[in-house]
């Protein structure tokens, strides 16, 4: 089960931090609770892993299953939240390399989180001329990127099975009841799965939104949602030994004291985005106001040897969230050199992960020594369960956190200003005048 380790923020915050965060964390887990905070329309989420749709959750497997015997690729078609939690989870469990990796599961490839024309084309040539299956992701329809991604994979698998084949081939992930992409599935006959009315994206990977694709990658998906049921039961009773208490009461505390930016660190290269899914997670949920920690993220040791030397002696506005697995579910063990040119010979014999886990506390304490507070999330080995509840972790944190910086949690009004320009530059009807006013101060 997830522990947070506070030790090594302790020079760098009141030493009460939790204790006199116990009101306002009491009453943020209220309103979690019991729906009754600034944006309660958007917390089906805190009891999701209880109150699933278990039938939906049933069709998921079979999907996925039809999924894997009919396709050698399945091309995943959303942005944000429609996307992020369902590749973290694939390539935190099965490996960044998941494509590349020999399998009995399908080829994954993720679209419409772009607008490149080059990537969209690349994933064609990828795909070539293997079978293939959407799912199709978006609440509305009318998201740009992966309506016009859509659109293009629409056309070639109607091209390719035709109208008949395609419809068997084609899974939407939408609104219940209304929206673009759900007219046009019913009209269609594709297979429909939900995102919840009160689930928003960043907090819908343990929706249809993130299993269809997590589950056809082979990942148990019953284990994902029962580690965060636990997770969820244990969040549900609060208080100072909960460890999403501690890690919203951290982050507040050392917000407060001048910090400005968190970095989530890790040191498996296969963590890369699920750091992805927490930069949206929490950017999204306290960048408002004026206010909120600048979510960043690093992979160790690697950016030790780029971004190293910023953090140990750079501004000291930063502190590191480091996320430690228990253990790697692969032993490697250094081998033996006669010639010991790199003078390694001392650690011949020794297992990796000894290598690492010395790379990881010397990180730490030349961090915490240089400025650099550090909280650590042990988690448990690398499994399905664990990362269920790491998931919900994360979430509950999140939500509290929102409440004690004195925002909403769950909106996100500050994503709309690009896209209006965005449109109007485009020339979507409706738009013309403030098309005319951007090009001007574009000098165009």
């Amino acid at each position: 089960m997830i522990q947070v380790n506070a030790n090594n923020i302790l020079p760098f915050v009141p030493e009460d931090y939790l204790a006199g965060r116990a009101a306002a964390l009491e009453q943020a887990q209220a309103w979690l609770q019991d729906a009754t905070g600034a944006g309660n329309d958007f917390v089906g989420w805190v009891h999701l892993p209880r109150d699933y749709d278990k039938a939906e959750f049933v069709r998921i497997k079979t999907a996925a299953k039809k999924i894997q015997d009919q396709s050698s690729a399945l091309v995943v078609i959303g942005i944000g939240g429609s996307y992020l939690g369902a590749r973290g989870v694939i390539e935190a469990l099965c490996s960044p390399n998941y494509n590349q990796k020999k399998k009995d599961t399908p080829n994954l490839y993720f679209a419409g989180n772009t607008l490149s024309s080059d990537a969209l084309h690349e994933i064609v040539e990828l795909i070539g001329d293997q079978d293939f299956s959407i799912n199709v992701i978006s609440k509305s329809g009318t998201t740009t990127e992966p309506a016009i991604a859509f659109r293009f994979f629409k056309e070639l698998c109607e091209k390719k099975y035709g109208k008949e084949g395609a419809r068997e081939r084609i899974y939407a992930t939408t609104d219940k009841q209304r929206g673009v992409l759900k007219s046009l599935a019913d009209a269609e006959g594709y297979e429909t799965f939900v995102v919840p009315d009160d689930v928003g994206g960043r907090y819908s990977v343990l929706t249809a939104v993130g299993l269809l694709p997590i589950a056809v990658c082979g990942v148990d998906i019953d284990a994902l949602m029962a580690g965060a049921a636990d997770m969820m039961a244990l969040c549900a009773k609060g208080g100072a030994d909960c460890p999403a208490w501690q890690y919203a009461a951290a982050r507040s505390a050392l917000y407060d004291s001048g910090k400005k930016i968190e970095i989530l660190a890790a040191y498996e290269p296969s963590f890369r985005f699920m750091a992805e899914w927490w930069k949206q997670l929490y950017g999204e949920s306290e960048g408002k106001e004026g206010k909120g920690l600048f979510p960043a993220s690093v992979e160790f040791t690697a950016d030790l040897h780029s971004m190293g030397q910023y953090i140990q002696q750079g501004e000291r506005l930063m502190f590191e969230t480091v996320v430690r697995f228990e253990k790697p579910l692969h032993a490697v063990t250094v081998p033996f050199d006669e010639a010991d040119g790199d003078g390694l010979n001392f650690l011949a014999g020794r297992d990796m992960a000894f290598v690492n886990e010395q790379a990881m506390d010397g990180t730490l304490l030349a961090h915490v020594e240089g400025g650099v507070p550090n909280l650590i999330v042990h988690t448990g080995p690398n499994t399905a369960e664990n990362m269920g509840a790491l998931i919900y972790f994360f979430e509950y944190a999140c939500g509290l956190s929102g409440y004690l910086l004195g925002v909403n949690p769950f909106n996100q009004p500050g994503v709309e200003s690009y896209k209006k320009n965005m449109f109007a530059l485009l020339g979507k009807p409706g738009y013309e005048d403030m098309r005319d006013a951007l090009l001007a101060k574009l000098g165009k």
